[in-house]
């Protein structure tokens, strides 16, 4: 996968692409990453990128010319067919982990980052693929979420974690919340693991961690389990976790 970032803040990604599993990746070649600053592409001798708002109003809009030119450029010199040209803003959908998935599809994905009041509406309407938010609040930027993006996406390329099973496990991979988790020692200032997990019964093991996966879900966030269809048996796990005392 190749990952562009337009931004006018590109010192912000070296820390995040150069250390754990995004460097991985790209030492592995399942990824290359690359920051553009969108200023070199402004047609003016001051490089500005920004411009007052027709009708008035607080603040600075970015204009279209800076990131139109910047990424005619990045998909002129794509191997992609169709990059996906994705826009971090609050009014896009909201991010999730089924999002996530289908951009890991991808060849190839271009990353707007802007700052200031807001865009030119007619970089939304001509060049944008996506708009993605990843919640209800506002950022100085799009930096911080792309970065957010960026590692979800990466994390699920083909060789990248080191078991092709830890995101399928993933909290809302599979629409539930993930089952906790435990390691050594079996006791810890009196705190013990549950015994089921130090049994060696790989059957009751699965079937603890499935009916934890739901009780925790049901806990922390019954709004999932709207949005999923349960099997019988999970169905019959849910009726009983709801009988016992939280």
């Amino acid at each position: 996968m190749k990952i562009d970032v337009l931004s006018i803040f590109p010192e912000m990604f070296s820390g995040v692409f150069g250390h754990s599993i995004l460097k991985k990746a790209e030492e592995k070649q399942a990824v290359s990453y690359r920051v553009v600053n969108f200023r070199d592409y402004a047609d003016n001798r001051h490089q500005t990128v920004d411009d007052y708002p027709y009708g008035g109003g607080a603040g600075m809009v970015l204009k279209p010319q800076p990131i139109f030119d910047a990424v005619d450029d990045l998909v002129q010199h794509s191997e992609a067919k169709k990059p996906r040209v994705v826009l971090m803003c609050p009014q896009g959908e909201r991010y999730t982990q089924q999002k996530a998935e289908e951009l890991a599809k991808e060849d190839h994905l271009i990353f707007v980052c802007g700052h200031y009041e807001g865009y030119d509406e007619r970089i939304r309407q001509h060049i944008i693929t996506d708009e993605i938010s990843i919640g209800d609040y506002v950022l100085t930027g799009g930096e911080l979420g792309a970065m957010v993006v960026i590692d979800s996406v990466v994390r699920l390329l083909p060789g990248v974690l080191g078991s092709q099973e830890s995101h399928i496990q993933d909290s809302f991979s599979t629409g539930l919340l993930e089952h906790p988790h435990y390691t050594r020692p079996a006791e810890f200032r009196g705190m013990k693991v549950p015994e089921v997990l130090t049994s060696g019964n790989h059957r009751l093991i699965e079937e603890w961690r499935m009916k934890e996966s739901l009780r925790r879900t049901h806990t922390r966030r019954p709004d999932l389990l709207e949005n999923i269809e349960l099997s019988k048996k999970q169905q019959k796990w849910l009726e009983e976790i709801k009988k016992q005392p939280e």
